[in-house]
């Protein structure tokens, strides 16, 4: 039997793309997912979707610069299903821009959910886990977390942010709480949506024409899961065959 079965996993920007797929792929493995993100509607399709297939799962709307609303989550898993094994810290946001383009509302937001959005997902879920003697923080960052690319300044910097905080989570509390940094490289997503700069956006239609399926950062992740517990995978990166850098 699956290390995923039975688990109670919190997944963060579950509406669409890696979010979407992990939660999908744990619970065809008999996790209990407990899914959260803006957008009520692409939940609710998502829930019932699992649903129909046998899966268990809760939902719940969540902003993840909200801190409140992390802790909401986080309350449900524990609430309905008793305990709070994983959470993954999955939603995130890239509006690409050189910065001569002065974007800074866009810097903020990147800020916020990259970084804060991580940071809230760690309050949330670490009490309860050290309370447990036992869990697993999943941070997704991006092969953006190993070099910096022209537009991508302030969108690396989050994610190289992100990379530094696992890290120092993991010097923290190993022994009982597993921690685990996945950055995929190009990956199938909504991501590129958000890019209002020209340039950036025309830059990422060629970067993105070897993207790997969503369902390929999922199975990264399940595999960190479904380890035994005294296994820690620290740190995944998962690009196309294609992808040389």
């Amino acid at each position: 039997m699956s290390e995923i079965n039975g688990k109670v996993i919190v997944i963060t920007g579950a509406s669409s793309g890696i979010g979407e797929a992990t939660a999908k792929l744990l619970a065809s493995q008999g996790a209990h997912v407990v899914i959260g993100a803006r957008r009520v509607d692409r939940l609710e399709t998502l829930a019932s979707l699992i649903e129909s297939e046998g899966g268990s799962v809760a939902y719940q709307q969540l902003d993840v610069t909200n801190i409140g609303q992390m802790q909401a989550i986080v309350r449900l898993a524990q609430s309905r299903f008793g305990r709070v094994d994983v959470i993954v810290n999955n939603a995130g946001v890239m509006p690409l821009s050189p910065l001569e383009a002065l974007k800074v509302d866009e810097w903020n937001r990147m800020i916020d959910v990259n970084i804060r959005g991580v940071l809230h997902g760690i309050a949330a879920g670490l009490p309860i886990m050290k309370a447990q003697h036992s869990g697993h923080m999943i941070n997704v960052a991006s092969i953006g977390a190993y070099a910096v690319s022209p537009t991508a300044a302030v969108y690396c910097a989050t994610k190289y942010a992100v990379r530094a905080i696992t890290e120092g989570l993991r010097q923290e509390v190993g022994g009982d709480i597993r921690v685990t940094l996945v950055s995929p490289g190009v990956t199938e997503s909504e991501l590129a949506e958000s890019i209002s700069d020209n340039e950036a956006r025309e830059l990422m239609k060629s970067y993105r024409r070897d993207a790997l399926p969503a369902s390929a950062i999922a199975r990264a992740i399940a595999y960190a899961i479904e380890q035994p517990v005294d296994v820690d995978v620290n740190e995944l990166v998962v690009r196309p065959t294609a992808q040389l850098a």
